[in-house]
């Protein structure tokens, strides 16, 4: 079982006038809208050279990073502790009151009792594990490796590679199998090869890691610092044939299908017929390899590799992947390595919120259900969808006046652009979930049995229609997505809720908040990799190639900008990682900004809601303190190297010093820090 846990320059029509900014807060009666922004900005600041701070200054003074976290945001974070305060409660009501046996209700109330039962695991100790263990020490050669590599796959512990099934790129009505590179302990390729001395010794770190959870799983100190020297190397040798993450972006160099008999040429040593019936998925014919390379080198890795370090190998992966279910202590040991050492994180979580996750993470629609029921207002979905509808309309105005698009690719934009699907709050069907098995005494048990059934109803995907109807986040996500093969934008009922969304606040921060995120995620359709898929989410060429040049060259200027940035001396942002997400952000508040406009056109300008910025300025603010964060210095190395999305303190202003309303809101004039030399504008 995997561990649980848990998303791409406008004309501005209407001239902004000159404001000053606040340096003082009035002495007026309490308004919590006003007193939320004011309490986090740094009014001695100046917004033209640290927005940052202007934006976020008092609350980056005010507030500590909790000791269980590595990274704390103003927004993201706090709506994910007050949503796990609600979830606790309703799973704790579930646990109560379980109401009748099979019921998700009763599921989900006994998953959650189970995982605290901590006396329970305890005695339970290594039991429950020792079939997976079996599994992994039947691997003598390759053709047993690949069949417990399948039954392995069946209990969702995930060895040697990565695979789903994912809509057709070229057919994204139908789902096809995919096979990816994967199969490594450690969340990026860069940390077994990277010449960096911080990643050398996490390196070093994670073997002796691997040596002490082998050790608890009840090999001998000497067998398992073998094993774990055997496991680090074997590891090594796939990272070095799997591809750097910034290339796994591209979408048209990921697309390789293939049938049985050419995976069987591809890595011929490999029996893939083992596999795919120890899998549950015999039947599987077309496949697409994402990564060929990656296969060929792990055919002749396999061949190459004695049985003791295959069998340390998968033995590894099977505790790794099931810490989260068994005694504390390997819990503990987890978190020492990959919280602690890894990311920076003072302490563990509490069990209650590590229950909350493993509940949401392995029977989250069955949650996201009474979540719904009780925190989403229908009021909530009518005043974003109008904000949905607005950013929209920007988006179209904006392509009519973009210069480097000619107008065969500029009608094919706005005909794609028109059929994007919205989807706000949660699905129109619930998943059922009544093939899974929850007994209050059996946390592992349950937890298997609910792995056991999605690995089941995503391979029961293969080969049919897509269902058009799936979220693949759950409503009380604090998140949103946007997916190209189905060309549609989804915001879960989650991140609808302050400081992103309230239908009490001024239009101007609901635009600034949860506008920029609906911008960012309708720009994704038309980023780097977004802009290769049409309306109906097929991958093909349909811009003009002089149109392609010039677009690249407006976001080579984004990746270039961002590449500058750097966490901590020698250690940048990766701009050709984040390109996407930069694109996004940027064509987000532009978007954002417009919608905004229009909304003012239809409604009137408000008064200014908060002492000392006009309307406009509130908006910019709002955008920022979304990306107010805390981060430990491991979290923010270890961002930089895995994650698609900038840091916060960077996303903060990195469209705001490319924005022209910006500029003119806080009269700021070249030279000004947040005046980007030279300004990129793409969408």
């Amino acid at each position: 079982m995997k561990r649980t846990a848990p998303a791409l320059a406008l004309l501005v029509p209407v001239a902004l006038a000159a404001a000053q900014t606040p340096t003082t807060t009035p002495d007026l009666p309490p308004d919590p809208v006003r007193d939320s922004v004011l309490s986090s900005m740094d009014l001695g600041a100046d917004p033209c050279q640290d927005f940052y701070r202007y934006a976020c200054g008092r609350w980056l003074d005010a507030t500590p990073l909790p000791a269980d976290q590595a990274r704390w945001t103003r927004s993201f974070s706090t709506i994910t502790e007050h949503n796990r305060e609600i979830v606790k409660a309703l799973l704790e009501d579930a646990a109560a009151r379980p109401g009748e046996p099979g019921s998700e209700r009763q599921k989900i109330g006994d998953l959650y009792g189970a995982c605290m039962d901590e006396a329970a695991i305890e005695k339970a100790g290594l039991a429950p594990l020792e079939p997976l263990l079996a599994v992994a020490g039947s691997a003598r050669d390759a053709a047993t490796l690949m069949r417990a590599a399948g039954e392995l796959g069946r209990a969702d512990i995930d060895v040697l590679l990565g695979y789903g099934a994912i809509a057709d790129f070229k057919d994204p009505g139908t789902a096809l199998f995919f096979m990816s590179q994967g199969g490594l302990g450690l969340p990026d390729r860069d940390y077994y090869v990277s010449e960096d001395p911080k990643k050398k010794e996490l390196l070093a770190e994670y073997e002796r890691h691997v040596a002490r959870l082998l050790g608890l799983a009840g090999q001998d100190a000497e067998s398992a610092g073998a094993d774990a020297r055997r496991v680090v190397a074997f590891e090594t040798e796939l990272a070095r044939a799997s591809r750097p993450r910034a290339e796994m972006r591209d979408r048209d160099k990921l697309y390789h299908k293939i049938d049985r008999e050419g995976l069987e040429k591809l890595a011929p040593s490999l029996p893939w017929a083992a596999f795919f019936e120890a899998l549950g998925a015999p039947g599987i014919r077309s496949i697409n390899v994402a990564v060929p390379e990656f296969y060929q080198a792990l055919d002749r890795l396999v061949g190459a590799s004695p049985p003791e370090t295959l069998r340390a190998y998968l033995r590894w992966h099977v505790v790794n992947q099931s810490a989260d279910f068994l005694p504390e202590r390997f819990a503990v040991a987890d978190f020492e390595f990959f919280g602690r050492a890894l990311s920076g994180q003072a302490e563990i979580q509490p069990r209650w919120k590590r229950c909350v996750a493993a509940v949401n993470g392995l029977l989250g629609e069955a949650v996201g259900k009474l979540y719904v029921e009780r925190e989403f207002a229908g009021d909530s979905k009518k005043v974003a969808v109008e904000m949905i509808e607005d950013v929209e309309r920007a988006f179209e105005a904006n392509l009519a006046g973009l210069a480097w698009m000619d107008d065969a690719t500029r009608t094919r934009a706005v005909e794609k652009a028109r059929k994007v699907r919205n989807k706000i709050g949660y699905p129109d069907a619930w998943r059922d979930y009544s093939a899974v098995v929850v007994r209050r005494d059996d946390y592992f048990g349950g937890a298997a049995s609910a792995a056991r059934f999605e690995t089941a109803r995503q391979l029961a995907k293969v080969g049919k229609p897509v269902d058009r109807g799936e979220w693949l986040m759950v409503p009380q996500a604090v998140n949103a997505y946007y997916l190209s093969t189905n060309n549609e934008i989804v915001f879960p009922a989650g991140i609808l809720q302050p400081p992103f969304f309230d239908e009490q606040f001024p239009a101007a921060m609901n635009y600034g908040g949860v506008g920029a995120v609906m911008g960012h995620e309708l720009t994704h359709g038309f980023d780097d990799q977004g802009r290769k898929s049409d309306g109906d989410g097929v991958l093909r060429e349909w811009w003009e190639p002089e149109v392609t040049a010039r677009f690249e060259s407006a976001a080579r200027c984004v990746e270039e900008q961002y590449a500058k940035l750097e966490v901590e001396p020698g250690v940048k942002v990766d701009g050709k990682l984040t390109l996407g997400e930069n694109i996004a952000d940027l064509g987000g508040l532009e978007q954002a900004y417009d919608a905004y406009k229009s909304w003012e056109a239809r409604h009137g300008a408000p008064a200014p809601r908060v002492p000392g910025l006009t309307n406009d300025q509130l908006l910019f603010v709002s955008f920022a303190q979304v990306w107010c964060t805390q981060t430990t210095p491991e979290f923010l190395r270890r961002q930089v190297t895995t994650d698609s999305h900038s840091p916060g303190q960077f996303r903060a202003i990195g469209a705001p010093r490319n924005s022209a309303a910006f500029r003119r809101a806080f009269s700021c004039a070249p030279g000004d820090r947040m005046v980007a030399e030279p300004t990129c504008a793409v969408w």
